[in-house]
């Protein structure tokens, strides 16, 4: 089967949808050797990192917001019906209009569409409802979660039979073993609580703080990482969590800000670890707490939207505004070795259930479906 996939996000690693998409392919091409792939980039030059097995072609792109989405609209479609493509792929929210061949997009979650602060301009408030509209027209949506899955049916109103869930995975590189070494490079030491995931203001770093303040009124050497790049700016939609941390009456010294980390990094700073909280109030997987699980490292999450689907038993699922109960299990956890060893076992069994092999082979089930008739 000849299968044309989007590549727009292939330049873009540090990115979900560019990870997704990385190993998405590199897993395919590995493992689904009846499928033959090209990826259509953005650009003049194919990559020099192509994964084995697979081909590329370059489609000059023009510049801006617009620049993208003629892309997506005109030359990408075009492209791959010239190269005879049997199925389109893109591999996020933003197929064509039209195609020649059946499509198959994925929806990672439908942010833009049910939280307003994501759209807040007219700009992206066009962009939601062009792709919204794309989607419901494309021969199968895949997705992350069961959670995700039913917001597009609802939200999207697209029939229930043409959406697929096909969970994601940590990647290869997260596991219990990883080295503890670069540790020292960020000035760590292990044993402190992390948290990993974005500051936007659905992920709720207020309620993260809330609950720090009341384990440290128990423990009051406890620290917390708050790892990545700061927001540029403090914002309703982006608040600074510097500002926060003094809202919530911390010290300075409670919280090390690590700023940027790359993925080369990550497996250690979640090893390194006590605990992670993820008390994010929506997700459509949530894969931060996939990778500490995954790690070994215990996690206190939402009980909301895909989480509980992907941390399961393997951690403690709390209501996302609830800083009593996750500082109470952040004692626990912090106090009790043995409870920590169950929750360190109960994690790496739940992670297992999680693996590129599977969401390619989900992934090439899809086409085979949509191909297949």
């Amino acid at each position: 089967m000849r299968v044309a996939l989007s590549g727009w996000f292939w330049e873009r690693p540090e990115t979900g949808s560019g990870q997704y998409l990385r190993r998405l392919a590199a897993t395919l091409a590995r493992q689904e050797t009846d499928l033959a792939l090209t990826l259509y980039l953005p650009g003049r030059a194919a990559p020099a990192d192509l994964p084995s097995g697979i081909s590329a072609i370059a489609l000059p792109a023009p510049s801006g917001p617009l620049g993208k989405v003629l892309w997506e609209q005109f030359s990408l479609p075009r492209a791959s019906r010239l190269q005879g493509a049997e199925l389109l792929h893109v591999p996020y929210w933003g197929s064509p209009w039209r195609a020649a061949a059946p499509v198959v997009v994925t929806v990672h979650d439908l942010i833009p569409l049910l939280l307003p602060a994501y759209r807040s301009t007219a700009l992206v408030r066009l962009y939601t409802a062009l792709v919204s509209a794309t989607a419901r027209r494309t021969a199968l949506i895949l997705t992350d979660s069961q959670a995700a899955g039913g917001d597009i049916v609802r939200h999207l109103r697209a029939p229930e039979a043409r959406v697929r869930v096909a969970p994601l995975a940590a990647d290869a590189g997260y596991h219990p073993d990883s080295s503890l070494t670069p540790l020292e490079s960020l000035g760590l030491t292990p044993g402190y609580v992390l948290y990993l995931g974005g500051f936007d203001s659905r992920k709720n770093l207020a309620t993260v703080f809330a609950a720090l303040a009341q384990v440290r009124q128990n423990l009051p050497d406890v620290r917390l990482v708050v790892a990545g790049r700061l927001p540029a700016r403090d914002s309703a939609f982006a608040p600074d969590p510097r500002r926060l941390l003094r809202e919530a009456g911390l010290p300075e010294n409670a919280v090390h800000f690590t700023g940027f980390i790359p993925e080369t990094l990550k497996p250690a700073l979640y090893c390194g670890a006590r605990a992670f909280i993820f008390l994010s109030q929506y997700e459509g997987f949530g894969l931060p707490s996939l990778e500490a699980l995954a790690c070994g490292t215990p996690v206190i999450a939402s009980d909301t939207t895909s989480l509980p689907e992907v941390v399961g038993d393997g951690g403690v699922l709390v209501p996302p505004d609830d800083a009593a109960s996750a500082a109470a299990v952040l004692v626990r956890l912090l106090r009790d070795d043995a409870y920590h060893g169950e929750m360190r076992a109960r994690a790496l069994r739940q992670a297992v259930r999680f693996s590129w092999e599977r969401t390619a082979a989900e992934t090439a089930a899809a086409y085979r479906q949509v191909v297949g008739g």
